[in-house]
């Protein structure tokens, strides 16, 4: 697994909330055509549940996001406003570090929308959830530009068979809405597939039917124009074999970025 140089504490204490005030601070943008902007939707996962600390943290330089105050402010993390004090380290911050690398000459904006426990019902349009992304991602379209979508979601949908059978039909229905709604054409999609783990026997069955959704996230860049799927194979989970440890999303973010600069380039 590629591992990113440990961060100086200052920046760490800045992204857990112990720094002085630098985490809330509105930046001056880029040119337009020079940030990036990428919009995070979907479950805990997405919205972050890794430990936070020194040896795992990502440098934010060149990335901001979008506070739940609605002001750009840098990178740090956690991205998400903390749900119950369960703010974390999650996949994006990986994935802004990776893009942001690959062109020296952009920053890369992320606009946080992703809640844990969330069903894709919720994501769906005239679905709350769905509704205040598209709010929140409208706001700032005239600071950046759009450029990807990242979903990661299914396990609430993994727990019944009418949601899990109908996933791939609601998925592909909701990435359509998304980019009509946002006005920006065939905007690339990037999911990524269910931790192994959710199947554990730990979880007494709950999560049943996450084959089904995991068998119709396989379909959708057969069914989607510029989508892509990422494989989260050999990745591993925290104790509650649920959520992905932090060395996990580290990677996991990496192969995001990987698919995202694949479905820019082909464009």
């Amino acid at each position: 697994m590629q591992r990113f140089p440990a961060l100086l504490l200052g920046f760490w204490l800045a992204s857990v909330g112990l720094g002085v005030g630098a985490a809330e601070s509105a930046p001056d943008l880029p040119p337009r055509d020079r940030f990036h902007v990428y919009l995070l939707i979907g479950q805990s996962n997405m919205a972050g549940r890794g430990m936070l600390d020194p040896a795992t943290a990502v440098s934010s330089e060149r990335v901001l996001k979008y506070t739940s105050g609605e002001v750009w402010a840098p990178g740090t993390e956690p991205l998400h406003p903390p749900k119950s004090g369960k703010g974390g380290a999650g996949l994006a911050a990986s994935f802004a570090r990776a893009m942001a690398d690959a062109e020296p000459d952009v920053t890369i904006g992320l606009i946080p929308c992703a809640v844990g426990g969330t069903p894709l019902s919720r994501w769906m349009k005239g679905g709350d959830l769905y509704e205040k992304a598209v709010n929140r991602t409208r706001k700032v379209m005239h600071d950046g530009t759009l450029k990807g979508i990242l979903w990661h979601q299914g396990e609430r949908d993994s727990m019944q068979k009418e949601t899990a059978s109908t996933y791939g039909d609601r998925l592909s229905q909701m990435v359509a809405d998304l980019r009509d709604d946002l006005g920006v054409g065939q905007v690339p999609f990037v999911a990524g597939h269910l931790g192994h783990f959710v199947s554990s026997p730990k979880h007494d069955g709950k999560y049943a039917y996450s084959q089904v959704v995991e068998d119709h996230l396989t379909a959708l860049p057969g069914r989607v124009p510029c989508t892509a799927v990422v494989d989260s194979a050999g990745l591993t989970a925290k104790q509650d074999e649920l959520h992905f440890d932090t060395p996990s999303l580290r990677e996991f973010g990496i192969r995001y970025a990987a698919a995202m600069q694949r479905l820019q380039q082909s464009d």
